[in-house]
């Protein structure tokens, strides 16, 4: 497999090198020269990283990328203008600023303020500016961030990869407003037969007073150690809200 991916390489010209060179940020061919300072590096993530750490806080700085003319071929040490564009890499106007992935791939949302898949087209929550911060999770900001990004029920945006962790630790409410980020009916069922299956002793056998996380309702629950069911909108992701102070609720 590997000599008939190297053969197709070799037999396509504009192929040759490609994803052997880059930094941790871009895969790419070419290196960009800095015209703030005028030294080379392979994207602007990495000028801001270097420079971000000088021990003069006069001599920090970021890079201005529409500032960039000249690029540096990582194949033949080459230095020439900025020319071609790669098929990947697009420009949102409404974005203001350039995309990888494919502009086929993305659309804009006008309210969220960012560039999203197409598969979130009409099939999500608007939040406004929602991109113009950090990722929840890792604190990246996500606006201009070469990750991909996801939208949660809610509305809230986090890196997908970040999202995808967080799942696989069992956390299901968003980090920002603590809704549930995916349907759970499911959980919900399971949560209701453990609890129809686990009796409260005597002495635990009354009403506390919750809030939903959902639908930002209160209601009252019988306490039970599994959980709290909302009276409106049956969700679990409820929190208690206050205790039983007085012996006659206690015995309700």
């Amino acid at each position: 497999m590997a000599d008939d991916d190297t053969a197709s390489l070799q037999n396509n010209p504009h192929d040759f090198g490609k994803l052997l060179h880059g930094c941790n940020h871009y895969r790419r061919r070419c290196k960009i020269r800095a015209p703030c300072c005028n030294q080379i590096f392979f994207c602007r993530h990495c000028h801001n990283e270097s420079t971000s750490g000088l021990t003069n806080p006069k001599e920090r700085h970021e890079i201005v990328r529409h500032d960039v003319k000249q690029v540096i071929c990582a194949i033949c040490n080459t230095e020439q203008q900025v020319a071609q564009i790669s098929k990947e890499q697009f420009h949102c106007n409404d974005c203001g600023i350039c995309r990888v992935g494919g502009g086929t791939k993305f659309f804009h949302c006008q309210k969220c303020g960012s560039c999203y898949d197409v598969t979130l087209r009409d099939n999500h929550a608007c939040v406004e500016n929602s991109t113009k911060n950090h990722c929840p999770i890792c604190y990246e900001f996500l606006f201009d961030s070469i990750k991909g990004a996801t939208i949660m029920n809610c509305g809230h945006t986090m890196h997908m990869d970040c999202y995808k962790e967080m799942i696989s630790q069992n956390q299901y409410r968003c980090p920002i407003c603590s809704k549930s980020v995916c349907r759970m009916s499911r959980t919900w069922q399971r949560l209701e037969h453990e609890i129809e299956a686990t009796a409260m002793p005597e002495e635990y056998r009354y009403e506390i007073p919750i809030l939903c996380n959902d639908c930002n309702n209160t209601s009252k629950a019988s306490f039970h150690i599994i959980g709290h069911k909302c009276n409106h909108c049956k969700s679990y992701n409820t929190r208690r809200i206050g205790t039983v102070t007085n012996s006659l609720e206690r015995q309700i």
